[in-house]
């Protein structure tokens, strides 16, 4: 399971990972995929349960609007059409009560996109989760993507990273940047989200995972398919992306 992560989770009891195959791939992050999601008495009485309904009425809202009015997501869709693999929202979408500690996630065997309904709750979050996820299902699709394969899972989260999160206040946000080395803040900050992406799905060291994606990143870094920039914040490029797709025979 690819995550878009809200930050590193060592998911562990008494410090043994719950369950190995399980915990390789992060599913234990997402409890209503498992069947195993059941509000308790005590987290509906601080409200964090029970709003169940509302949040996934609400996050549905949010994936529909954006699909039908987000420059970048409709990149995306544009692009995964032409690679053979339109999405239908009913289908490759959905909205789901995720651990606090990611806000989407990408489960390549059903071919699913999911987003955390209780933590993606604005439509900005939404748009982030869904340009982030599609770089791992076009990956999928027309990249031949192994998720079992390191360096495959190393080289989308960096791709996932460069194209639709990192922007100099990202990788400030990150500690990854500084007034003095701006040229350098996007690659830190791209590597550190990869980085932390690639921990929370599967049971490597740090130093093992920072070695793959320092191997992969020179040639995953420089590709850009299907957006064709890197999406600054507070930019016009995501309209310019937008624009430029059927150049590239995304419409």
């Amino acid at each position: 399971m690819s995550e878009e992560d809200n930050k590193p989770s060592q998911r562990k009891e008494n410090g043994v990972p719950k369950d190995k195959s399980e915990e390789a791939w992060g599913y234990d992050l997402y409890p209503e995929r498992r069947g195993t999601f059941s509000p308790k008495l005590s987290k509906v009485l601080i409200g964090e349960h029970g709003k169940e309904g509302i949040e996934k009425t609400k996050c549905e809202k949010n994936v529909y609007e954006c699909v039908k009015n987000s420059p970048i997501v409709k990149v995306m869709m544009a692009a995964l059409k032409s690679s053979g693999c339109p999405i239908d929202i009913r289908r490759h979408i959905s909205c789901e009560v995720c651990d606090y500690s990611v806000s989407g996630g990408y489960d390549p065997e059903l071919n699913q996109i999911v987003v955390c309904q209780n933590v993606s709750t604005r439509k900005g979050m939404v748009q982030g989760v869904l340009a982030h996820e599609m770089i791992h299902m076009f990956d999928y699709c027309r990249n031949e993507l192994d998720f079992k394969n390191m360096e495959h899972l190393a080289c989308t989260e960096i791709r996932a990273a460069n194209l639709t999160h990192c922007s100099f206040t990202s990788a400030w946000s990150q500690g990854d940047a500084s007034w003095f080395k701006v040229k350098q803040a996007h690659e830190d900050c791209v590597k550190t989200k990869a980085l932390y992406s690639v921990l929370a799905v599967r049971q490597i060291g740090k130093a093992e995972a920072v070695d793959i994606i320092e191997k992969v990143f020179p040639k995953c870094y420089a590709d850009l398919e299907p957006i064709g920039r890197r999406i600054r914040r507070n930019s016009d490029d995501m309209l310019r992306a937008f624009k430029e797709a059927p150049y590239y025979g995304y419409e």
